[in-house]
C-alpha cells in the first residue's frame, strides 16, 4: 500500500493561479507564496455573493485512538460534490506542529483525499502560526516590561497575570516556569508558563475576527489581570493592539491551496476544539461562500465539542447558517465504543458495533437539537465487514437519518459520490434553521448547565471553590453575557475520558473558568485539559527525515 506522501507526489499540482482562476479571482488580487500556495485578500469577501450558497458542516462521533478520519471525509466529500457538478471549496484548519511531531501526525487528510502540497501545509505553510506566536509573545513581553518599569507602570499585580507565552511545539517542560530571574535588570520574578500556539487566545481571535478593525478591537479587549489596587487590566491599557495586529497583517488573510483532484481548498487558522472553538476562521468560511456554491468545513473532535462551539459561538457571532451537517463514523471507532480493546479493533465484531452505536445515536440527537439536518458518513476501511456496515446502516434507518459508505481514502472523490448526492439532496431540500442551544444573555451557570445536560448528557454540574471564585470575577467584570466555550476531553461525551459510548448519570465538574474576553467567550475548564501537550515516548519526529535533494519523508 502506498503511503499518503507517495500518493500526493504522484499528482501533478496545478499552479495556484489556475486554482484562483477557476474561482474567478483576478490575478492581481492573488498573493502567491511559491507556485502552489497563495494568500487571498479580504476584499474578495462579498456578502451579496454569499447569499444562497450551501454551507456543509462535517463533525464526528466521539474520537477514539482508532481514528475517524473527519478531515479525510471533508476533503473527499468536497471532491465528490465537484464530481457531481456542485462547485465546491473545502475550508479547513491549519495543522499544528505539536501533533505533527508528536503522536497524531499531519492533518491534511489521507490516501486519495488530501490537500496539497501536504509537506508545506503540515510544516511552516505560509507562516500564520509563527505570526500568531509572535503577536502573543509581544503582549507577554509588554506585560513583563510594564511590571519592571517605574515610569508609566500600570501597577500590575504579577500574581494575577494569566497571560502566557506560546510556541507551536509539544514541550511539557515549559508548562510551568519562572521568569525574571537574574537580578533587578532582568525583570520581576513570577510564575508563568507556555501554551501551545493553537491554544492561544490570539488564535481564537484571528479565527473570529471579521476585519482589521475587529481584530484590533478584540486584541484590545484581552484581559490580562489586575492592578495592585484590584482594577482590571486589558491589552488596550498597554497600547498593544496596534503592534500585535501589525504582526498579523498577513496571517489574517486566508490561504488558497488545492486537493489531489485539483479542486480549491482554503486553509486558515487552527484553534484546538477541546480548549477553543476548534474551527477555521470566519474569514475563510465567508471567502469560500463568496467563491463557491458549496463549502465543506469541519469542526474539531466530536459534535459535542467542535460542532457545538461552531454553532453556538462561530455561527451566532458571524451570522452563518449550515444547510446540512455530516457526522463521520467508522466501524473501528464504534467497536471501540462498544468495549473492544484497541488491540482487537480489526477483528470482525458486528455485535460490538451495535453496542457502540449508542454514541452515534446521542450525537444525532444533539444535531437535531440545533435544528440542523444530519447525514451519516461511514468512513470505510479495508477490513470492515458487510455485517458491521449493515449494523450502522440499519441504525441510521431506525433513526431516520440518511447514510452513505464513503471510500475516499482508497478512491478519492469517486468514493464519495453517493455521499455527495445525499448531502446535496439534504442541503437543497431540508429546512435547516439554526437554533442555538442557549441565549448569550443567560446567566453563565445556566449556559454551562444547558450544554452539559443537553449535549453531554450530564445529570448535574459541580463547581470547585476556584470555579466559584472565577464566576464571581466574571460577573464583577460584566463579562457574563459572553458565550461559553467549555474545555473538555474529546474522548468521551462526559468529562471523564474513560467513560466511552453514551455515559449516563455523571456529574461534570468545572475546575476553573478562564476569561477570553478578546475572543469573545469564557472558558469553563473540566477535567485535566493540557494547554501545552507533551511528546509521546516515541514521537513522530523520530521518523521524519529529509534527503540530500530536499525530499521529506516520514510525515505520516
Amino acid at each position: 500500500m502506498k503511503s499518503d506522501i507517495e500518493i500526493a507526489r504522484e499528482v501533478t499540482l496545478k499552479p495556484v493561479s489556475e486554482i484562483a482562476e477557476r474561482l474567478g479571482i483576478r490575478k492581481d488580487l492573488l498573493e502567491p507564496y511559491g507556485h502552489f500556495k497563495a494568500k487571498l485578500p479580504l476584499s474578495i469577501i462579498d456578502k451579496e455573493r454569499m447569499k444562497g450558497k450551501k454551507l456543509i458542516l462535517v463533525s464526528a462521533i466521539s474520537p477514539t485512538p482508532a481514528g475517524e478520519g473527519k478531515t479525510t471525509i471533508s476533503i473527499g466529500l468536497s471532491e465528490g460534490l465537484n464530481r457531481i457538478g456542485k462547485q465546491t471549496t473545502v475550508v479547513l484548519r491549519e495543522p499544528s506542529l505539536g501533533p505533527v511531531f508528536g503522536i497524531k501526525g499531519g492533518a491534511t487528510g489521507g490516501g486519495h483525499a488530501q490537500v496539497v502540497p501536504m509537506e508545506d501545509i503540515n510544516l511552516h505553510f505560509t507562516g500564520d502560526f509563527a505570526a500568531i506566536e509572535k503577536a502573543n509573545n509581544l503582549l507577554a513581553a509588554l506585560i513583563d516590561n510594564n511590571i519592571q518599569n517605574k515610569n508609566g507602570s500600570l501597577g500590575i499585580d504579577p500574581r494575577t497575570v494569566h497571560w502566557k507565552r506560546v510556541m507551536d511545539m509539544n514541550d511539557r517542560a515549559l508548562r510551568h516556569i519562572i521568569v525574571g530571574l537574574g537580578g533587578t535588570t532582568s525583570g520581576v520574578p513570577r510564575e508563568t508558563g507556555f501554551d501551545i500556539t493553537a491554544a492561544s487566545e490570539i488564535m481564537a481571535i484571528l479565527c473570529l475576527a471579521e476585519n482589521f478593525e475587529d481584530l484590533k478591537e478584540r486584541i484590545g479587549r484581552i484581559f490580562i489581570g489586575f492592578t495592585l489596587n484590584k482594577k482590571p487590566v486589558y491589552a488596550r491599557d498597554l497600547n498593544a493592539q496596534g503592534a500585535m495586529a501589525a504582526l498579523l497583517k498577513d496571517a489574517i488573510k486566508p490561504n488558497l491551496v488545492q486537493t489531489l483532484e485539483g479542486n480549491p481548498a482554503i486553509i486558515h487558522g487552527g484553534p484546538f476544539a477541546n480548549i477553543a472553538q476548534g474551527t477555521n476562521s470566519v474569514l475563510a468560511t465567508k471567502m469560500g461562500l463568496t467563491l463557491s456554491d458549496y463549502v465543506v468545513t469541519e469542526a474539531g473532535f466530536g459534535f459535542d465539542l467542535g460542532a457545538e462551539k461552531f454553532l453556538d459561538i462561530k455561527c451566532v457571532s458571524a451570522g452563518l447558517q449550515p444547510d446540512a451537517a455530516v457526522l463521520v463514523a467508522t466501524v473501528r471507532a464504534l467497536k471501540y465504543h462498544g468495549g473492544v480493546p484497541l488491540s482487537e479493533i480489526n477483528h470482525p465484531d458486528a455485535a460490538a458495533v451495535e453496542r457502540g452505536l449508542d454514541n452515534l445515536e446521542k450525537h444525532v440527537e444533539n444535531m437535531r437539537k440545533f435544528n440542523v439536518c444530519p447525514v451519516i458518513a461511514i468512513n470505510h476501511f479495508a477490513d470492515d465487514t458487510d455485517a458491521e456496515i449493515n449494523a450502522i446502516q440499519q441504525k441510521c434507518k431506525d433513526l431516520g437519518v440518511k447514510a452513505a459508505v464513503a471510500k475516499v481514502h482508497a478512491l478519492g472523490g469517486e468514493g464519495a459520490e453517493e455521499l455527495a448526492a445525499i448531502v446535496s439532496e439534504v442541503a437543497e431540500a431540508c429546512q435547516s434553521d439554526l437554533k442555538p442551544l442557549y441565549e448569550w444573555e443567560w446567566p453563565v451557570e445556566k449556559k454551562i448547565e444547558t450544554i452539559a445536560t443537553k449535549i453531554y448528557g450530564a445529570a448535574a454540574i459541580d463547581y470547585t471553590a476556584q470555579a466559584k471564585a472565577d464566576l464571581q470575577k466574571i460577573y464583577d467584570l460584566k463579562l457574563d453575557k459572553l458565550p461559553v466555550c467549555i474545555a473538555k476531553t474529546q474522548k468521551s461525551l462526559s468529562d471523564n475520558p474513560k467513560l466511552l459510548g453514551r455515559p449516563e448519570n455523571f456529574v461534570v465538574t468545572v475546575r476553573e473558568i478562564e476569561i477570553a474576553a478578546g475572543a469573545g467567550f469564557i472558558v469553563p475548564i473540566t477535567g485535566n485539559i493540557m494547554r501545552m501537550p507533551g511528546l509521546p515516548e516515541k514521537p513522530a519526529a523520530e521518523n521524519i527525515d529529509i534527503s540530500s535533494d530536499g525530499i521529506i519523508s516520514g510525515l505520516f
